[in-house]
């Protein structure tokens, strides 16, 4: 860059070069596109314009301007920013200070948009110590101007410092922190091709592990390394250049930084990169098709790079493997085919390996060679296969399995096999849908109706739709509303009315199957009427009796309609996060509860589930001389979620002690036989307070219990109604003898304002040291977005959920229910938590950190 002309500042002059610099740059590549070239050539062009005003700028003294982020690896976007560190030996005096902030002032003059930081090696260290993303910056940064010894002072420390297996295990929370933010899918309509599943993302995460490790961080360099096969390394390097070169049209769209794929520039986008829409799909669509592929392959190439990294670094252990059958192992944790080559000779076992995916909770996912065998696979799935009876057996078994239908139906699509399988469900997958409320594919809509019917099962998530839970708990072969979900939207797209054409789909699906007839016609009536339950609600005036009436001659019986409505609450959720909301919610629940009426002539109360766990309580409770009323005070404060959650024998139990206690002020610990098998079962009502439930587990811990189950619950007035099952850690533990002990220890214990105990590292069993859990770490808003649901994996110890409630209680972590879960040794808890740190992204991953640092087995 040459000498301003006379009386021309220098970062005037800096602005017209760097202006008509990028101007050439945008003409290449329009007329050329080449992405790795323009990042380069901008990355050239931006660290010509900075190290002249560097020099220009006065900062004396020992200092190195830096280059981090993706300007440091030489591929700055358009109109992304330019971040850098300015790296000091010392702390800046009054002097130095104020030709920081000139030459800052400068840059932004000189129309660079920087992202800066001013430190010096001691701050960046203890920056990289808490802040993985400050760590990862620093690791790949780059050196423009200034001391070179100090430069490298700071690669040594930062280098010092890395242990690589928190690393790995910081940059996967922040992975999985990163899709729960965008519902776990890159099939939205607008997605962000940078942040986004299958992302761009994505691909730098499994870069910055890879140049850690000492790999590298090209795919060249990781095939010869044997992460990854030559094939792989050429789609991942297109698949880059696909994103990067959609990124970059982006910028110059919309002249700003824009990394979503947003409707106003799909078209123009479509148009530059060669697609033409035609009658039957438009440019948009095709291109939109074309990067929802893209994300597919990238999804499932990271899954098989972080496996391969874990086993580089020794993230995962290596144990020997362990027959399931005749034809799978398990290896670690992932389910493993027992040769190459067993979905080519044997294709009836890819349904297979996702069946025993969800029957072995024990496995997280498929090895990487698994993963291959079954992508290589998916052609084997033809019409032989799909009339094969025992492939329909085991497709119907997958749909009926008590846990894991989402996780599975979300693999085999991610992986080919659905769409292959039900060929009709192929023809949506990443098809747009243009309308104001949908806001996924029809494919991603589709399972995200199945998995809010998945959630309306589960009673610890009860609060997000009470009335959908209780209707839920009593509807037998709850898997027909997962059939009709599957094909409610299926046809879309087809031309005529979708709802007909997918109820002709279910009806052939559901003959085909062998389902009896009545659920055949349940199946179709879903279908054909899944639009019908809410535009009625919303469109008509359901204070109309005959309004109600016609409606109810349409679904004809109770089941039909709690069917629908549960059907219609998990599509109308399913459209949007923004969609749903407490008007539309009321209108659905009015509308339901006044056809009911009318076709039980008034005779229902409530889910009937629901009703025999309450009458049956009352029953018990005459069995003490007590009248049906003494539950009134203290059923009132009681939610569904309480109901759900606990059965008759402890919901009379805790009447029966409470009913004369409920505004009770004084701890209430009252301890009993366990009623089913060995153990106590322990009862705490007080009001609550910060760090009650810690306060609890450290006392269980001190007094030698193990918590193998606990119900928490906070009633409507803020008291803790918690129940807890617990075991001597001992064989012949006196159970009988330790319940007054346990009730005064206890409440003892509540009365305490004392500091927390530290906690006491007991010793692992066995077979937790030879087999260990993984321990997995899972947080993420409900369905309300007021409360987060916490999902925790480990091997179980003595005192590990004591440490558990140490850290949230530390991090003021409001504890509303809790689903502690013990399997022998390994624990599986739900928590229902809130917190003002929750909103924020670096709390929330400290957080999951420290967590995941408890659980590990030392």
């Amino acid at each position: 860059m040459g000498a301003p002309g006379p009386g021309i500042p220098r970062h005037d002059a800096v602005r017209a070069a760097l202006s008509s610099g990028r101007a050439r740059l945008r003409e290449q590549f329009l007329a050329h596109p080449n992405p790795r070239r323009l990042l380069r050539g901008h990355t050239r062009l931006i660290d010509a314009s900075l190290k002249t005003l560097w020099r220009e700028s006065g900062v004396t003294g020992e200092a190195a301007l830096v280059a981090v982020g993706g300007y440091a690896r030489r591929e700055q976007f358009p109109s992304s920013d330019i971040d850098v560190l300015v790296l000091l030996r010392d702390e800046p005096s009054g002097d130095a200070r104020d030709r920081l902030e000139s030459f800052v002032r400068r840059l932004w003059d000189a129309g660079l948009e920087i992202g800066h930081s001013v430190r010096t090696i001691e701050a960046c260290r203890e920056e990289a110590r808490v802040d993985v993303t400050v760590q990862t910056t620093l690791l790949e940064s780059r050196l423009l101007s200034g001391s070179r010894r100090l430069f490298d002072r700071l690669r040594a420390a930062i280098a010092e410092q890395l242990d690589m297996p928190s690393f790995f295990e910081a940059k996967r929370l922040e992975q999985e922190q990163r899709h729960a933010k965008l519902q776990d899918t890159a099939f939205s309509l607008e997605p962000n091709l940078k942040e986004a599943p299958g992302g761009l993302r994505d691909l730098h995460t499994i870069k910055w592990i890879a140049g850690a490790l000492g790999i590298g961080a090209s795919w060249r360099e990781l095939e010869r390394a044997g992460l990854i096969t030559p094939a792989e390394a050429r789609q991942l390097a297109r698949d880059e250049a696909l994103l990067q070169v959609m990124r970059i049209r982006l910028h110059f769209l919309a002249g700003r930084r824009e990394d979503r794929i947003v409707f106003d520039y799909q078209t123009a986008l479509a148009g530059q990169m060669g697609f033409s829409g035609n009658a039957v799909r438009r440019a948009g669509e095709q291109l939109m098709q074309r990067y929802y592929r893209s994300a597919k392959e990238v999804t499932l190439l990271n899954t098989i790079l972080l496996q391969n990294l874990a086993a580089r670094i020794g993230a995962s252990a290596a144990v020997e493997p362990r027959m399931l059958n005749e034809r799978f192992e398990v290896r670690g944790e992932l389910l493993s085919a027992s040769s190459e080559d067993l979905f080519l000779r044997s294709p009836g076992t890819i349904l297979e390996s996702f069946l025993l995916m969800q029957q072995h909770q024990e496995l997280r996912g498929m090895t990487a060679t698994t993963l291959r065998a079954l992508w290589r696979a998916r052609s084997c799935i033809n019409a032989d296969f799909r009339r094969d009876p025992c492939n329909r057996m085991l497709f119907l078994h997958i749909l009926q399995q008590p846990r894991g239908v989402v996780h599975e139906f979300r693999r085999m699509n991610q992986y080919g096999i659905l769409g292959r399988y039900l060929p009709e469900f192929g023809r949506i997958v990443g098809q747009m849908q243009h309308d104001l409320f949908h806001v996924y594919t029809v494919d991603q809509h589709i399972l995200m109706v199945l998995r809010n019917l998945r959630r309306f099962a589960m009673p610890e998530l009860a609060h997000e739709f009470p009335l959908a839970t209780q209707l839920m708990s009593g509807f037998s072969r709850r898997w027909l509303l997962y059939v009709a979900a599957l094909y409610h939207d299926l046809a879309k797209g087809r031309g005529a009315d979708h709802s007909e054409l997918g109820a002709t789909d279910a009806g052939r699906f559901c003959r085909s199957h062998g389902l009896a007839r009545e659920d055949t016609e349940l199946v179709q009536f879903l279908v054909t009427h899944h639009l019908t339950l809410s535009s009625v609600a919303q469109k008509q005036d359901t204070a109309d009796p005959e309004v109600v009436r016609a409606f109810a001659a349409k679904v004809v019986d109770e089941r039909r309609l709690i069917a629908l409505y549960l059907l219609t609450v998990a599509d109308v959720r399913g459209t949007s996060p923004k969609v749903w909301n407490a008007w539309k919610a009321k209108l659905l629940e009015d509308l339901f509860h006044a056809t009911r009426r009318l076709i039980t002539g008034g005779r229902y109360e409530m889910d009937t589930a629901l009703a025999e766990t309450q009458a049956e309580a009352l029953r018990l409770l005459r069995l003490y001389a007590l009248s049906d009323s003494v539950k009134d005070r203290f059923w009132a404060e009681l939610d569904t979620t309480y109901f759900l959650r606990h059965d008759s024998q402890e919901i009379a139990w805790q009447t029966r002690t409470l009913h004369y206690r409920v505004d009770s002020i004084e701890p209430v610990v009252k301890a009993r036989l366990a009623p089913f098998g060995e153990g106590l079962q322990v009862m705490i009502y007080t009001p609550d307070r910060a760090e009650l439930f810690a306060r609890i587990c450290g006392y269980f811990e001190r007094a030698n219990f193990n918590i193998v189950e606990a119900k928490i619950h906070t009633t409507r007035h803020r008291h803790a109604l918690d129940t807890f099952l617990v075991m001597g850690s001992g064989d012949g533990t006196h159970y009988r003898d330790m319940i007054a002990l346990v009730e005064s220890g206890l409440a003892e214990e509540l009365r305490s304002t004392a500091p927390l105990r530290a906690p006491r590292r007991g010793r692992v069993s066995r077979r937790v040291r030879h087999f260990p859990v993984t321990p997995m770490v899972d947080l993420r808003p409900d369905e309300r977005g007021i409360s987060h649901v916490l999902t925790l994996v480990a091997s179980d110890r003595p005192g590990l959920l004591y440490g558990v409630a140490r850290i949230l209680a530390a991090h003021r972590i409001d504890l509303r229910t809790a689903k502690i879960n013990t399997l022998g040794d390994r624990g599986e808890d739900v928590f229902l938590v809130s917190g003002d740190s929750l909103r924020d992204e670096k709390s929330v991953l400290q957080l999951e950190q420290e967590l995941l640092a408890e659980l590990q087995v030392s």
